[in-house]
């Protein structure tokens, strides 16, 4: 599962193509946290714009994702989300919890 990150002035923005289930989201998991540790950003922005498809392992990736940008008393959107991925975490309930754009 390719996730591409680039900064900007502890902006960090994460895109993330293909299918989000078990077998990509540890290695998305690794690379966003692995980003964020480096990056300390003020703001993650999750571009989900090229995602094909996402399961539960999908609502895992943006929960932990969310828990890190707290760790580091940043903030965190996600933004392009495909109607697929929207009704998994709208299901989930996760628009209580995370900004979505």
């Amino acid at each position: 599962m390719p996730v591409t990150c680039r900064e900007d002035k502890r902006q960090l923005t994460a895109l993330v193509d293909g299918e989000l289930d078990h077998h990509g989201a540890k290695s998305v998991m690794e690379e966003l946290d692995r980003r964020i540790d480096l990056a300390q950003p003020r703001e993650l922005t999750l571009d989900l714009g090229g995602l094909t498809f996402t399961d539960s392992s999908g609502i895992a990736v943006l929960l932990r994702a969310h828990r890190r940008m707290g760790q580091v008393r940043g903030s965190m959107r996600v933004v392009n989300t495909p109607a697929q991925a929207g009704k998994v975490f709208r299901a989930a309930g996760l628009e209580r919890i995370i900004r979505f754009e």
